[in-house]
């Protein structure tokens, strides 16, 4: 079995839009670099900096609820720690998220474009060092098989966007969902890196949402549920020795590799 990682994604601010990477540094026992750094509280949500616990998506603007974020295309640069904002092609928004002027400007843009879906002032909070606000406890690195993806459009009769599952890796040459028997095993890469693979991902009504409009238009997890009995879609995995992986590469599940 050869599986071919096909693109990489990282999603700096939770419930915004994803950035396609060419490759990516993994950390032992780290989250996927550079991803869900962020999320913009929407009213008070009890989250501590000094003592970060993971919180329900629900406390934070995503998509599950507030589809119209799909609408904006962002982008995060490191170097400069600046968020920037575009809506039909237009810079509405852009700040340093590392300074309170900036990150003043970001709550000050959500307070414009979506006044009736909010529960208090929008906050920008960053994820200190060891944490990520992801949407499992233990969602370090996120898999989605293509194939499983084109099963789902084959059972409800029209195309699905992969960047629908919001996840870090997409692979190929999977049956479909042949990833839920990978659960509990370890893939490499001929570059050394390992990641246990460590359980499947439920899906929400986010995935309900056209990524490129923002139009919520299909039922995903009713229609998981009716072609095949559960809401899953996608697997979680926890990187077990560090390295890079980028797109092109082959994972093998570990007996395989060692066997060559």
């Amino acid at each position: 079995m050869s599986i071919r990682i096909a693109s990489l994604q990282r999603y700096p601010v939770k419930g915004l839009s994803p950035e396609r990477l060419s490759s990516a540094t993994l950390t032992k026992g780290g989250y996927f670099p550079g991803d869900r750094l962020f999320a913009i509280e929407n009213g008070p949500s009890g989250f501590d900096e000094a003592d970060p616990q993971h919180q329900p998506k629900i406390k934070f603007l995503m998509l599950m609820r507030n589809e119209g974020l799909a609408r904006l295309k962002t982008r995060y640069l490191d170097a400069i720690t600046t968020l920037f904002i575009e809506q039909n092609g237009r810079e509405v928004a852009r700040g340093d998220l590392s300074t309170r002027a900036g990150r003043l400007a970001i709550e000050a843009f959500f307070r414009r474009f979506m006044p009736g879906e909010l529960r208090g002032p929008p906050k920008v909070l960053a994820a200190p060092e060891g944490f990520r606000f992801t949407d499992s406890r233990r969602g370090f690195v996120s898999l989605i098989n293509l194939a499983s993806v084109q099963a789902i459009e084959t059972a409800i009769g029209v195309p699905v966007d992969p960047l629908r599952f919001r996840g870090n890796l997409h692979v190929e040459g999977l049956d479909p969902w042949a990833e839920f028997d990978l659960v509990g095993q370890v893939l490499t890469t001929g570059s050394g890196v390992r990641m246990k693979m460590t359980k499947r991902i439920e899906r929400c009504a986010a995935t309900n949402v056209d990524p490129a409009t923002g139009i919520r238009d299909m039922q995903i997890p009713k229609s998981l549920m009716e072609a095949y009995g559960h809401f899953d879609c996608g697997i979680y995995a926890e990187v077990l020795s560090d390295g890079v992986i980028a797109e092109g590469d082959s994972l093998m599940p570990e007996q395989t590799a060692l066997a060559l």
